[in-house]
């Protein structure tokens, strides 16, 4: 599907989505649970839709409440994950936090399970994963779309380096309260984007688990801990919500409701970043909210003063390249970049509008980058449906804002 943005000036109240971090995690741990809990704010994103799968793969039974279609009813597996001895198969799509967060679960059980999903989110790294599995002499067997996996994991000490993706530890500390004995998880610093780990950690203590932590860095979990079910709500997200506050400060007249001011997400900074984009020339750091990284390169062009942006290596290993995709998207723009390792630079200078389509790479954040910078310009983007993976009403949103917004099937 292709889109033609419009140019104009947005107005009006945004409602923020439903966290689709946060999400993840309520799910599973109300999967965990024994009994049903009840979640509201579950957004039909092709990311939650991922999870909640994988979660029915496992046992759980999961239902959207009559009535009440972002409120999902979850009748947890419980102890069944660690007691599965049939083989399971769990379609995780294109959703990075899904496969990262199922593995250490499936890996509960000495049953076999294969993890589907693209081509592009099998090439992404799992070397923790690789490397447990490797320790403790378990299958881990990767193919070009599938992973096969057999357990059972054992308790013990994990220590995983801080400088990698959160998922990889936020996996482990959903999983490790099942095992039979207590465990020792240690990060290794440095920490990056350590509000993931919160977040994790936040989801897992709402639903009833307990764990001691003798410093940010180390956490002792008690064994055989199984989730109670409760009713919760899914805070706003500040991620997605952050297209609607770039759009405020590209002169647009945009209040985003719906977002918690005490939210533990990291990327509740954005607002900051954005105005210090607005008002000067300034170097960010990013490693610990690497998804604001196209939304934050995009209004950095669109001030005309550029910025530059360190932490920013993971954005290779997203759904796309972020940082070449991003420089390329600038380019069409006529804003020069220079990218680096852990360095992106945005040149100073005015936006052109693009002689051509813009190319939506797969990747639902650079679509929604550049429908921001094209409510400057005018113009179209290829592939635009990327949006659904996070934020399905995304361009409907737009619309209501008073952005001209044209849908052109294929």
């Amino acid at each position: 599907m292709n889109v033609r943005i419009g140019k104009g000036k947005a107005r009006g109240t945004a409602q923020a989505p439903a966290s689709k971090s946060m999400a993840h995690r309520l799910l599973i741990c109300a999967g965990l649970a024994e009994g049903t809990s009840e979640i509201q704010g579950i957004a039909s994103s092709e990311d939650v839709a991922a999870t909640i799968d994988c979660l029915s793969s496992l046992g759980a039974l999961c239902q959207r409440k009559p009535d009440e279609e972002e409120t999902l009813l979850v009748t947890g597996a419980g102890s069944r994950v660690t007691e599965r001895k049939n083989r399971v198969e769990l379609p995780c799509r294109e959703s990075g936090s899904t496969l990262r967060f199922f593995i250490p679960l499936c890996l509960l059980s000495d049953a076999e399970a294969v993890l589907y999903g693209s081509e592009r989110l099998l090439e992404r790294p799992l070397t923790v994963y690789e490397e447990l599995c490797r320790r403790q002499n378990l299958t881990f067997c990767r193919e070009k779309n599938s992973i096969s996996l057999k357990g059972p994991l054992e308790a013990g000490t994990f220590r995983v380096p801080g400088n990698i993706s959160s998922q990889f530890i936020s996996g482990l500390l959903l999983a490790i309260p099942l095992l039979k004995e207590e465990s020792r998880l240690e990060i290794v610093p440095p920490v990056e984007s350590r509000p993931y780990i919160e977040m994790t950690l936040s989801a897992l203590e709402t639903f009833g688990i307990t764990f001691q932590r003798p410093d940010e860095n180390t956490i002792m979990i008690k064994r055989g801990q199984i989730c109670s079910p409760r009713h919760v709500k899914v805070e706003g997200d500040y991620s997605n919500a952050s297209f609607f506050q770039a759009l405020d400060i590209l002169g647009g007249d945009v209040c985003v409701e719906g977002l918690n001011p005490h939210s533990l997400q990291g990327d509740k900074v954005c607002g900051s970043m954005l105005e210090l984009l607005k008002n000067g020339r300034p170097e960010l750091d990013i490693s610990q909210c690497p998804d604001l990284g196209p939304v934050l390169f995009a209004a950095a062009a669109s001030s005309g003063r550029g910025a530059v942006f360190t932490g920013t290596d993971r954005l290779r290993i997203k759904e796309s390249d972020r940082a070449g995709a991003m420089a390329d998207v600038l380019s069409r723009f006529g804003v020069k970049t220079v990218v680096r390792d852990s360095r992106f630079e945005v040149s100073s200078g005015g936006l052109a509008k693009p002689l051509e389509p813009l190319p939506g790479y797969n990747d639902h954040r650079i679509v929604m980058a550049e429908a921001v910078l094209l409510t400057l310009t005018g113009g179209i983007i290829e592939g635009a449906e990327a949006v659904s993976k996070s934020f399905p009403d995304f361009f409907e949103r737009l619309r209501a804002l008073g952005i001209e917004v044209e849908k052109i099937e294929d």
